[in-house]
């Protein structure tokens, strides 16, 4: 086979931190190549080596022979390198077709940009790879799955042969990720080559042919899929055994004193309003009480973004209440929220849960700045030991906590939003996409931080796209599908079968 990417002695360093130490990569023509690895263990900057966003300090990249070190990103992508990152690069306020074109619009001879054509190129390219979108559909009205397709669609129609894809599946339903693979497998057998980043492992098992392991910025092993399994390449990746499953944890036989009058959380025929004047939660309601972890699933979209939000106090309540340990906190601030017992892990962390260009200490007190402050003025020494004890307790990489949370890879800025708002007092815990984007050691570790939150009689609402995810730990599940509850049911009740019939509305059940 021909070899499509060779990466030898990669070096490289931001500051006093060695991203990348004497890596290396070996990609054939036609495959596709998982590479895995923890938060933080180099992987990110390889490929931003290889597609030319930085330069090494030391070694060489090859590219289909060609030594194409330290080349640049133009380079990069005239060369047929496709990077499709995991937060989206698209503008919403541009059609499909404007944002495929953009920068190498079609022009007509009058120099104006040929509309006609461009949505002629793309539905062609579309119809052609199985990726069928509209071109004139504005980006913003898009479902996360078809904004992913625009992003592949995007590198493609520039004439991408490598792609790289960065967590490709993290927002992803059940549904669309199979469509996904079908359509990478279509790309592998027209002779296409695919590098895949990702944190789940029986995706890799499931999808690839070849598995590089890296781990503390160096290449730890290089696996044929059909040769390994889940377990080895976590312990590979993490350098010991690890627990790919977890399991509801038995409560203590007596309740730990709490300050708080734990009542947990109750939701009454909440209503929330979407953009359109569609009611997007129509007449939800439901508890969680104290030690126990209700599980929400669903296609995204379905309405679970907007109940946690309105929970939050982030989005406007139509109708209906919300009350934290039988406190009324419906028409009342966030920080009022906060006061009354809710933590609240986002879904996005980069809108909702970091400033990115704040440090991670300063990331790890945002809310609770009160707390850390004498006479107005925030004590910097206080917040220097709080960020050195979160940063130890939750393994975040690098452990600097003057480092801007920009500098960390996507999975340890998680960790910072999952040490803050589980490091506070609460009683209500909102956890949505709580492991989204993180390696399997930090799974298991956040997992049993939910697990010992539900022992101390935390309430704790889940909303999560991983199945598996939910049924290990949740008490009971409820489905979300247009607005509504579907069914709300005993874990034990449930498989993945009968959630995704529910999620896509061919099964009906009760949501008492």
């Amino acid at each position: 086979m021909t070899e499509a990417i060779r990466m030898d002695g990669v070096e490289k360093s931001f500051g006093s931190v060695k991203a990348n130490r004497s890596a290396s990569l070996e990609v054939m023509k036609g495959e596709i190549h998982a590479l895995v690895g923890e938060n933080g263990a180099g992987k990110s900057t390889l490929m931003r080596i290889l597609g030319g966003l930085i330069k090494p300090d030391a070694g060489k990249v090859e590219v289909f022979g060609k030594d194409v070190t330290g080349w640049s990103t133009s380079e990069a992508i005239s060369a047929g390198i496709g990077i499709v990152h995991q937060h989206f690069m698209l503008v919403p306020t541009l059609t499909v077709a404007e944002n495929l074109v953009l920068g190498c619009e079609p022009k007509t001879r009058f120099v104006m940009m040929n509309y006609a054509r461009a949505a002629d190129d793309v539905r062609e390219l579309s119809n052609s790879t199985g990726l069928v979108i509209a071109p004139d559909r504005l980006v913003s009205d898009l479902s996360v799955g078809e904004a992913q397709r625009v992003e592949i669609l995007k590198v493609l129609f520039r004439g991408a042969k490598i792609l790289v894809l960065d967590e490709p599946t993290a927002v992803l339903s059940p549904p669309e990720v199979r469509e996904l693979w079908a359509v990478l497998r279509r790309l592998r057998d027209n002779g296409d080559t695919i590098v895949l980043i990702t944190h789940r492992l029986d995706e890799v098992v499931e999808l690839s042919d070849t598995i590089t392991v890296m781990r503390a910025g160096q290449t730890v092993a290089r696996l044929k899929t059909s040769q390994t399994n889940p377990s080895e390449i976590a312990r590979l990746m993490v350098g010991r055994e690890v627990s790919l499953s977890a399991g509801k944890r038995v409560h203590p036989t007596t309740r730990p004193e709490s300050p708080r009058p734990n009542q947990g959380l109750e939701v009454r025929n909440l209503a929330v309003m979407g953009s359109r004047g569609i009611r997007v939660v129509d007449g939800v309601s439901f508890s969680v009480k104290p030690g126990e972890i209700l599980g929400i699933a669903g296609v995204e979209g379905n309405g679970q973004t907007e109940l946690i939000e309105a929970i939050a106090g982030l989005r406007t309540v139509f109708a209906g209440d919300v009350l934290i340990d039988g406190l009324d906190v419906t028409r009342r601030s966030v920080a009022r929220r906060h006061d009354a017992g809710l933590s609240h892990i986002p879904e996005d962390r980069h809108r909702r849960g970091l400033i990115l260009e704040y440090t991670v200490g300063d990331n790890l007190i945002l809310g609770l700045e009160r707390a850390f402050s004498k006479r107005g003025i925030i004590d910097r020494d206080q917040v220097m030991d709080n960020a050195q004890r979160e940063i130890s307790s939750f393994d975040i990489r690098p452990p600097n906590p003057v480092l801007a949370a920009r500098a960390l890879s996507g999975g340890n800025q998680q960790k910072v939003v999952v040490a803050r708002e589980m490091g506070r007092d609460f009683s209500v815990l909102l956890a949505s996409q709580p492991t989204r984007g993180v390696d399997v050691g930090a799974i298991e570790f956040i997992h049993q931080q939910l697990l010992d939150a539900r022992a101390r009689e935390k309430a704790i609402l889940l909303v999560s796209a991983e199945l598996n995810e939910v049924l290990a730990l949740s008490d009971r599940i409820a489905v979300m599908y247009r607005g509504k509850f579907a069914v709300v049911m005993p874990s034990s009740e449930a498989t993945e079968e009968s959630l995704g019939e529910y999620m896509i509305g061919t099964r009906k059940g009760s949501a008492a």
